[in-house]
């Protein structure tokens, strides 16, 4: 009888948590990878970047909206592109270009709000997807996780760790090749797969 309780008591305790997420359980529609470079997938081929392989692997369709060079001020200048779609969930990857470029942190955070709010509003599961990687990074990190716990969305941490430091898994100093890709599709599957 207790083994029974317990068990009831985890079930409740993990449906509650993900009662949490925004708009969670998911609606019907696609999957909308938004983000920068590492999203589109530079340097590597269309099928060998992680949203090509995400969509293999769970057998659904996943739109990849990344475009090589994109802060967060222009993901959110591009959010409302995200709507005719009608996607169940909406993964969110900038950062990169904003520490390259150097734009103000609450402006990045400002953005990053926006488009989450945007995804909010549509209905979609909005899904903060941290880079990570080194220490340069760790700002962009804390901004992700803030942004995660006041909006309640799903967060995946640091896609690139040990990627960024290791040249096998690049094609040139930043971007992943098709194994460092390989990596991220793992560590986004291993995080969302079960809310799917």
């Amino acid at each position: 009888m207790r083994k029974i309780f317990i068990v009831l008591f985890l079930f409740c305790l993990c449906a509650c948590a993900k009662k949490e997420i925004t708009n969670y359980p998911p609606k019907a529609g696609p999957i909308v990878v938004f983000g920068d470079s590492i999203t589109y997938g530079y340097g590597v081929k269309a099928e060998e970047a992680y949203p090509a392989l995400l969509a293999k692997s769970w057998n659904r369709e996943v739109i990849n909206l990344g475009v090589s060079g994109d802060t967060s001020l222009n993901g959110s200048a591009r959010k409302e592109d995200l709507k005719n779609l009608e996607p169940s969930f909406v993964l969110i990857e900038f950062g990169g270009n904003d520490f390259l470029k150097k734009v103000p942190k609450t402006q990045t955070q400002k953005a990053l709000e926006e488009i989450v709010d945007y995804v909010h509003s549509i209905g979609a599961i909005a899904v903060l997807v941290d880079t990570g990687g080194y220490g340069p990074m760790d700002t962009y990190t804390k901004i992700n996780k803030q942004i995660a716990k006041q909006k309640n969305t799903l967060y995946i941490d640091g896609i690139m760790k040990d990627i960024f430091s290791d040249r096998n898994l690049k094609t040139d100093q930043i971007h992943p090749n098709q194994k460092g890709h390989q990596i991220i599709a793992q560590r986004i599957d291993k995080v969302l797969n079960k809310y799917l």
